[in-house]
């Protein structure tokens, strides 16, 4: 009886494995083709671990930088179409206690198009604009929900509310720097060379809020300029990397084809003209981004005459920096805001 017994255990538990395998196999089937016909799974994946690099930045920055005497006016609506149009407004009590107006910088944050958050970096901003400064840092819809060119009618609306309410913000709308970080690069390079070349305005389909005379400047950070470099495998990195710029690319754009117009429309680095603001870019060393993205565009910007200030590290540079270096402000990062804040000093005067 008890050798029956076992014999049976055994069966059921062998069948219990074959099934049990079976089914780890079907799911693994079916997560591979689900990653290779969607970009919805991909992108779930990198919005969570830019998500939580967001928060890293937040915590680091709330602990490097000391509480600044600034008013926040937190959430305003600039558009009505998503409940991502929304702006944060930092303004220096100096400002409000003077009613002095003052020149305007609007931060475009980063996250792939996919995460990031107007507040992830709020204690720079804060920072920032105590230097002289009204800093808008806006939220706009992220892919894959919104696909391109979404986000950039939402910044040419916030672009208008700005403007609009400029009396309210203590904003000075003759002097407005545009910045942003990776992503938010992208966006504001892109948005700058469409205020900047009206066939390009013509070909998005965008009728710049602002004029190109209300733009003093443009500040970049890790920034991507060519889209199509972001849509084939770089054999320099690794391949979780790669695959992830090529997702991201792939659901801000609504199509993973790398010969589609859409690949260059999207691409600043195609559309920038003689009349592109002076422009000051940055990466880190430890950045794969620098070399193959913002050294070609300030080379670009260069070679057409625009007036750019780079700060670029040799390779050797230690710390090595990375991606978004800017935010860890520690002695580099600290360095890079110092620099930015001379170039905007001199480029709003």
């Amino acid at each position: 009886m008890p050798k029956k017994t076992n014999k049976k255990l055994w069966f059921y538990r062998k069948k219990w494995f074959l099934w049990t395998a079976g089914s780890v196999v079907a799911v693994v089937l079916v997560m591979a083709v689900a990653f290779r016909v969607s970009p919805w799974p991909g992108a779930m994946v990198i919005r969570l671990v830019f998500d939580r690099g967001g928060h890293k930045t937040l915590v680091g920055l709330q602990q490097s930088i000391p509480a600044q005497p600034v008013t926040v006016l937190k959430n305003q609506q600039y558009g009505k179409s998503s409940s991502k149009e929304l702006l944060d407004v930092y303004i220096p009590n100096t400002a409000i206690q003077a009613h002095k107006t003052l020149p305007i910088v609007i931060w475009t944050h980063g996250g792939a198009w996919l995460s990031g958050d107007k507040k992830d970096a709020a204690p720079y901003y804060a920072l920032l604009a105590n230097q002289g400064f009204v800093v808008v840092s806006l939220d706009y819809s992220l892919a894959p929900e919104a696909t391109y060119p979404t986000p950039l009618h939402e910044l040419n609306d916030a672009y208008a509310y700005v403007q609009a309410n400029a009396a309210r913000f203590y904003a000075n709308t003759s002097k407005i720097v545009f910045a942003g970080d990776s992503a938010g690069a992208q966006l504001s390079s892109q948005m700058a060379a469409i205020i900047t070349n009206p066939a390009y305005a013509s070909e998005v389909g965008i009728q710049p809020a602002l004029a190109p005379s209300q733009l003093a400047g443009v500040v970049l950070f890790c920034g991507i300029y060519k889209m199509q470099g972001l849509t084939e495998p770089d054999p320099t990195l690794p391949k979780i990397v790669s695959w992830g710029s090529d997702v991201s690319v792939w659901a801000y754009l609504g199509t993973r084809d790398k010969s589609s117009p859409l690949v260059r429309e999207a691409s600043p680095y195609y559309h920038v003209t003689k009349n592109f603001p002076a422009t000051f870019i940055s990466g880190g060393n430890g950045d794969s981004l620098t070399n193959a993205q913002s050294v070609p565009f300030a080379g670009e910007l260069i070679s057409l005459g625009v007036p750019v200030t780079t700060l670029f590290y040799p390779q050797n540079h230690t710390p090595s920096l990375p991606h978004e270096y800017q935010f860890t402000f520690n002695a580099d990062g600290k360095n890079a805001f110092t620099k930015m804040v001379q170039f905007l000093g001199q480029k709003t005067q």
